[in-house]
């Protein structure tokens, strides 16, 4: 069975609704390993040799976050810049991630209606994936369409409820393909 990495990063977890209930049902999946990066380095000063040799032990990448100004927090975006390094993630030699799969699961606050031309933020959600995206694929990782909960806040628990059954039923559809294609 593949093996899940969940990248988790949240700088106010406690207080989160929906990327907690994403992240309790992403670790209750059998070979889930979750990283919480806030709680493991609340001052940024990660251990780049342990995260490593997370990723080198997993299939799927999962980065589970929050949208913090049309990306990943500030922490997860400091994990890129560390972890995945030249000469490691990418470049001459840079290969440890080549044919693993990145997932991007987050939480918007913001209603699905506020991504559209009339919208608040004025453009589709699809606008501001591309970075998070190209750093999958810059790194040689099959890219797995995001999954997006819009409404932060403002979601019932059923729809929190059902949406993470909609996780389920797409975590076992990329498993399933992971596995069929083979581990890297």
């Amino acid at each position: 069975m593949p093996r899940t990495l969940v990248i988790h990063a949240h700088p106010r977890a406690s207080a989160s609704i929906v990327t907690e209930a994403l992240r309790r049902t992403l670790a209750s999946q059998p070979d889930t390993t979750i990283r919480p990066l806030y709680h493991l380095y609340p001052d940024f000063d990660i251990d780049i040799a342990a995260e490593r040799t997370a990723l080198h032990e997993a299939d799927l990448v999962v980065w589970l976050s929050p949208v913090y100004w049309y990306s990943v927090p500030a922490l997860m975006k400091h994990w890129f810049e560390q972890v995945l390094a030249y000469g490691w993630a990418y470049g001459p030699g840079g290969d440890a991630l080549r044919g693993k799969t990145a997932w991007w699961v987050a939480s918007a606050g913001g209603q699905l209606g506020d991504y559209t031309p009339s919208g608040a933020h004025g453009r589709p959600f699809a606008d501001y994936v591309p970075p998070v995206e190209h750093t999958a694929r810059f790194c040689g990782m099959h890219w797995l369409p995001p999954h997006v909960v819009h409404g932060g806040h403002s979601n019932s628990q059923a729809a929190v409820s059902a949406d993470c059954g909609g996780l389920l039923q797409q975590l076992a559809q990329h498993l399933a393909t992971i596995e069929h294609r083979g581990t890297p």
